[in-house]
């Protein structure tokens, strides 16, 4: 585990996101003895700690959720057998860059492989940070051409990378184009921007957010500890300037993988307006292994919070299924125990897979 120094003071963080193992350990993030360590890991995986966020580590508490998420482990470079470069299959969906198109009705738009920080579990390690940056507008617009071609796209999801992190008028601009595809009933954008860089959402970004089509807005969050201060008022403004907000939260041993820890993640969500939506089984990406439970362990923690949270609290817990077959609750008759151990996992179009 990282050894946290102490405590980044919230009234005064770092004045600018983290980015290697030397301006971590000058924020006491990290130990000096773990500076090697860090710098290892860093020259595999992108490190970057944004002010909101290092400002939430607590100094006291040696295994911090939020360090646990945010900070290099050099675990990261123990690689298991399982773990694979693309964990879920974008590139075995991917007709051109920068588009995945696995499910008949909708259609997931990467228009930038930049993120405000880099989680230690993302299951696009691989292929964000670094020098990836946004589509060119060549790409761009053969994405769009790709959309306005198919008609049985009626949603499309923009991820990436952080599509947040899109200055306002480029935002606005593809959001515009999406939008006014006939065929196109709904825009979705996935982001982590609200807890990890709360001061993006500004006046320009909420003005950008206001198209001819709805746009929901699925958050990523863990723990309930990221919904404090500027992350609440973040939140605040999106759904007041008329976005609604779905809550996506990674299972992370470590981090939430308490009943209790998720019953104060959900009900926060709800209390700032926030409907949890999914709850994902991490994925099978490189040098994550320390974060994954087993499906057992996962469906114990979700069976203990039915029942002491409102329905409308619980997320569906889902595992998105090794090498792209698609995303499935972690229940019967979807997943089921295999005989010789490890689980039996059946796809949407009806094909079993083995799981652990």
């Amino acid at each position: 585990m990282n050894i946290v120094m102490k405590a980044v003071d919230p009234q005064h963080p770092p004045a600018a996101t983290l980015r290697n193992a030397a301006q971590l350990a000058a924020a006491g993030l990290i130990a000096r003895s773990g500076i090697g360590a860090a710098l290892q890991v860093g020259e595999r995986y992108t490190i970057a700690v944004p002010p909101a966020l290092a400002a939430l580590i607590d100094r006291g508490d040696p295994d911090d959720p939020i360090a646990r998420q945010v900070l290099p482990d050099v675990r990261e470079l123990e690689l298991s057998p399982t773990e694979l470069t693309d964990p879920i299959g974008d590139d075995v969906h991917s007709p051109l860059p920068g588009v995945t198109h696995r499910y008949p009705d909708r259609v997931l738009l990467r228009p930038i492989l930049a993120c405000p920080l880099y989680c230690r579990f993302c299951f696009r390690r691989e292929v964000v940070g670094r020098a990836a940056g946004s589509l060119t507008p060549a790409a761009l617009d053969a994405a769009i051409a790709y959309v306005q071609q198919a008609p049985g796209v009626r949603e499309v999801i923009l991820t990436g990378g952080d599509p947040l992190l899109l200055a306002p008028r480029r935002l606005a601009h593809l959001l515009g184009r999406l939008a006014a595809i006939p065929h196109v009933e709904t825009l979705r954008i996935h982001s982590r921007v609200p807890v990890a860089a709360p001061e993006r959402i500004d006046s320009a970004l909420l003005a950008a957010l206001q198209q001819a089509k709805p746009i929901w807005l699925a958050l990523h969050t863990n723990h309930a500890r990221e919904l404090e201060g500027p992350a609440a008022s973040a939140i605040a403004a999106l759904v007041d300037a008329g976005v609604p907000l779905l809550g996506q939260t990674v299972l992370l041993r470590g981090v939430n993988d308490r009943p209790a820890v998720l019953e104060a993640l959900f009900r926060r969500l709800l209390a700032l307006r926030v409907k949890p939506y999914y709850l994902h089984h991490p994925d099978l990406a490189p040098g994550t292994a320390h974060f994954r439970l087993t499906l057992a362990e996962g469906q114990a923690i979700v069976r203990a919070l039915r029942g002491r949270v409102p329905g409308h609290a619980l997320p569906t817990y889902v595992l998105d299924i090794p090498g792209g077959a698609g995303k499935v609750p972690v229940e019967a008759p979807w997943v089921m125990p295999h005989e010789a151990g490890g689980f039996i996992v059946t796809d949407p179009q009806g094909v079993q897979h083995r799981y652990g």
